[in-house]
C-alpha cells in the first residue's frame, strides 16, 4: 500500500504503549507545540501579541518548555521506562516553574547583577536548576556524563585549593549555584544559545524529512545509482548514510534507520557480517561530518569561532567527500577481489520514477542550501526548507493521517530538543566553571609550555585527549570542554584556528567506530548480528582514514579551501590520489593491476603516506610507488605474453 493510501486505522498516538502516552504524551504536545511557536516567534522576529522577550528570557522560557520533556521521556531508571512515575511528573513542574519563574525576571537578573549578589529566592531558584541540569543531563548522557558535568559544575567550590594551572578564583557555595544559573557563560552559556537560536530549526528540518519520508527517498536513489554495480549493496549503505547522517546529523539514529535496510542486503549478498556492519557504522558516523547539515556540535564550532555556520560547513566539505570516497572505493575493491556481484536488476528502481516520486526531497535540500549560501540567513533557511517537506506529506496523505503526520512532527521535535536542551544545560555547567575559575586558558597556556616549539607534539597529545573524552562524554561535551582548553592552545601554536578546531571534532567522533566503546559499530553489530568488538575493529580498520585525515588538514589548510585556487586544487587533487592508493592498499586491489601481493601493497601504502605529507617534495616518492606497482603489473602481463602460445585461444 503507497504512502498516498494510508488507511485511518490503528492506535493513536497517546494510546501506544511507553513513557510517552496517555497523559505525558499530551503535556509533551502542548509544551513542544508552546515551544516552537516560541522559537519561531523570536527567530523571525515576529513578537505576536507584542511578544518579545530578551534574550536570555528566551533561552530560560525553552528550558522551561523543554526540560520537562527529559523528566517525562526519559526514565530515571530501567524499570520505569514503561510509564512516567510521580517523581518524574514532579521534576517536569519544578523545571517548568523554574524556567517560568526566571524568564520572568531574566531583565533582574541582567539590570540588578544577580548572577554575583541576589536575594534568597532566586538564589534557591538557581540552586534548583543547576540540580535539574545535572538531572536531565544524567538521564540524556549516562552516569560517565553527568560524573563529570557535576565534578566541573563543584570546581569553583575548591578551585582556589587546586595546585599549579589548576589553581584558579574560588566561590562559595551560593556564588557558585548564582553563576551557573544566571550568569551568560553556564547554562546559558554559548551551547544553550546555539540551541535556542540555530539549531532548533536544523532539528525542525531533520524530523520534518523523516515523517516526511526523506529516508526512504535517498536509500531508493541510492540503491537505483549503484545498487547495481559489484558491492552495490555496500555503495548503497555508505551513499543513503551519508545523505540521510548529512541532514539528520546522529550517528545512532542513522545506523538504526538505514542500516535496518542496508544491513541485511549486503550479508545477502556476500559481505561478512561484520564487515556489513562495520560499513555501516563508518557511512553513519562519517554523517556528522557531511554538510549541508552536519551534527549539532558544528553550530556550536560556529559560535565558539564567531563565523558564520557557512563557513563550518564550506570547511568541512573536502574531508568529508575524501573520507565517503575512501570508503567507496574500499567497498568496490573489496568486492571485486572477492567477486561479488550488485543487486540484481529486477531489485533495482529506476532512477527515473524514484526522482519523480522525490523530487521534493532534493528540492528542499538545494533550497536549503541556496539559502544558507546564498541569502544567509541561517536561523531561518532550515524552517523554510522543513515547511516545504510538512506540506508535502500532508498533500501525500489522506483523511486521520494527515494529522498524524502533524502530531508526529511536533512530538518528534519536541522530544529531540529536549535531550539536546538536556544534554546541553549540563554541559553548560562545564564551560561556565572553566570560565568563571579562569583555569580554561591557564590550561591552554600550559599545554603550549609542555609542548615546546612541537606542534605535532602538541597535536598528538590534542588528539589522545579528544580520543579519550570522546569515549566518555558526547561528542557536543568533549568539543566544547577542548574548545576552551585545547583549541586555544593549538592556534597558539601557529595553526590555523578552523583546522583546529575540525581537528577536535574529527578526533572526538572517532570513539564511534573504535573499540572499546565504538557506540556505532554495537549498534550495527546489534543489526548484523555479528560480534560487536570484531565489527568494531573492522570499523576502525576501513575508517583509518578518519585518524589521518585531521592531521592533513591542520597542517595543510588548503583541504579546508584556505589558499589560492591553485594551491586548492593541487593539494585536493593530491588528497584524492592519496586516499585512492590508500584504500587500495588495505583492500589489496589496484584498478586495472588487480589482486596485490603483500608487497605491493607496502609499497602503495608508503606512497600514499608520502603524497599525504604537505611539502609537495615528496609527491614524487608517492607517484613512483604508483609506477612502480603499475610498471610491474604491465612487465607481468608482458613476460606471460612471451611465455603463452599464440594459439588464439581466449584463455591464453
Amino acid at each position: 500500500m503507497s504512502e498516498r493510501e494510508t488507511p485511518d486505522s490503528g492506535d493513536w498516538p497517546w494510546q501506544r504503549e511507553g513513557r510517552l502516552s496517555g497523559p505525558a504524551w499530551f503535556v509533551c504536545l502542548a509544551l513542544s507545540s508552546v515551544g516552537l511557536a516560541v522559537a519561531v516567534n523570536q527567530i523571525f522576529n515576529l513578537q505576536f501579541l507584542g511578544f518579545a522577550p530578551i534574550s536570555t528570557g528566551y533561552y530560560y522560557l525553552l528550558i522551561g518548555l523543554f526540560l520537562p520533556i527529559v523528566f517525562l521521556n526519559f526514565p530515571a531508571r530501567r524499570r520505569d521506562r514503561l510509564r512516567a512515575e510521580w517523581y518524574d511528573w514532579l521534576l517536569a513542574v519544578a523545571a517548568l516553574a523554574v524556567g517560568i519563574y526566571l524568564y520572568d525576571n531574566a531583565r533582574n537578573i541582567l539590570g540588578m547583577g544577580w548572577d554575583i549578589l541576589a536575594p534568597p529566592l532566586p538564589t534557591a531558584v538557581s540552586g534548583l536548576l543547576v540540580l535539574l541540569a545535572l538531572e536531565g543531563v544524567r538521564r540524556c548522557g549516562g552516569t560517565a556524563l553527568v560524573v563529570i558535568c557535576g565534578v566541573f559544575a563543584t570546581y569553583p567550590l575548591y578551585a582556589g585549593s587546586m595546585p599549579g594551572f589548576l589553581w584558579g578564583s574560588q566561590y562559595t557555595l551560593m556564588e557558585t549555584a548564582r553563576a551557573h544559573a544566571m550568569g551568560v557563560e553556564s547554562i546559558i552559556g554559548i551551547p544553550m544559545r546555539v540551541v535556542s537560536d540555530l539549531l532548533i530549526g536544523f532539528l525542525v528540518f531533520g524530523i520534518a524529512l523523516t515523517v516526511s519520508g526523506g529516508g526512504d527517498f535517498f536509500m531508493k536513489l541510492a540503491t537505483a545509482l549503484l545498487g547495481g554495480s559489484r558491492g552495490g549493496p555496500a555503495k548503497v549503505a555508505i551513499l543513503s548514510s551519508g545523505f540521510f547522517g548529512s541532514l539528520s546529523g546522529s550517528v545512532i539514529s542513522n545506523v538504526l534507520s538505514t542500516g535496518s535496510m542496508t544491513i541485511p542486503t549486503m550479508k545477502r549478498c556476500g559481505y561478512p557480517p561484520t564487515y556489513a556492519g562495520a560499513v555501516e557504522s563508518c557511512a553513519s558516523t562519517g554523517g556528522a561530518l557531511m554538510p549541508p547539515v552536519m551534527g549539532a556540535v558544528a553550530f556550536i564550532m560556529a559560535s565558539f569561532l564567531n563565523v558564520p555556520y557557512v563557513e563550518v560547513m564550506t570547511a568541512a566539505a573536502v574531508p568529508a567527500i575524501l573520507f565517503y570516497g575512501v570508503l567507496l572505493l574500499q567497498a568496490d575493491a573489496y568486492a571485486a577481489r572477492v567477486g561479488l556481484r550488485g543487486l540484481p536488476r529486477v531489485e533495482l528502481p529506476a532512477v527515473g520514477a524514484t526522482l519523480r516520486d522525490g523530487w521534493v526531497y532534493l528540492f528542499s535540500l538545494g533550497l536549503l542550501v541556496y539559502l544558507l549560501l546564498v541569502e544567509n540567513i541561517e536561523s531561518m533557511a532550515p524552517f523554510y526548507a522543513a515547511a516545504v517537506l510538512i506540506v508535502t506529506a500532508l498533500v501525500l496523505r489522506r483523511g486521520r493521517a494527515r494529522l498524524l503526520v502533524v502530531l508526529d512532527f511536533i512530538v518528534r521535535t519536541g522530544t529531540n530538543v529536549a535531550h539536546l536542551i538536556g544534554i546541553l544545560a549540563g554541559i553548560g555547567l562545564i564551560v561556565g566553571s572553566l570560565s568563571i575559575t579562569g583555569v580554561g586558558n591557564a590550561f591552554s597556556r600550559e599545554l603550549v609550555q609542555y609542548a615546546g616549539d612541537s606542534v605535532i607534539l602538541l597535536l598528538i597529545f590534542g588528539a589522545a585527549t579528544s580520543f579519550v573524552l570522546g569515549m566518555g562524554m558526547t561528542v557536543s561535551a568533549c568539543y566544547i570542554f577542548l574548545a576552551i582548553v585545547l583549541a586555544p592552545a593549538l592556534v597558539q601554536s601557529g595553526l590555523d584556528t578552523m583546522a583546529s578546531h575540525l581537528f577536535i571534532l574529527y578526533w572526538g567522533m572517532l570513539s564511534y567506530i573504535t573499540p572499546p566503546v565504538a557506540l556505532a559499530a554495537v549498534a550495527a553489530a546489534g543489526i548484523a548480528k555479528a560480534p560487536a568488538m570484531a565489527t568494531g575493529m573492522k570499523a576502525m580498520r576501513l575508517g583509518l582514514v578518519l585518524f589521518i585525515l585531521p592531521f592533513m588538514f591542520v597542517y595543510n589548510p588548503a583541504l579546508i579551501l584556505k589558499g589560492s585556487p591553485a594551491e586548492v586544487g593541487l593539494s585536493v587533487t593530491t588528497a584524492a590520489v592519496a586516499v585512492w592508493m590508500l584504500s587500495s592498499a588495505f583492500e589489496r586491489y589496484l584498478y586495472v593491476a588487480g589482486p596485490l601481493r603483500l608487497w605491493q601493497s607496502g609499497v602503495l601504502l608508503g606512497g600514499a603516506l608520502a603524497l599525504m605529507v604537505p611539502e609537495h617534495r615528496t609527491d614524487l616518492i608517492g607517484v613512483a610507488a604508483l609506477a612502480v606497482v603499475y610498471g610491474e603489473h604491465l612487465l607481468r602481463g608482458r613476460k606471460r605474453q612471451l611465455l603463452s602460445p599464440n594459439t588464439g585461444d581466449p584463455a591464453a
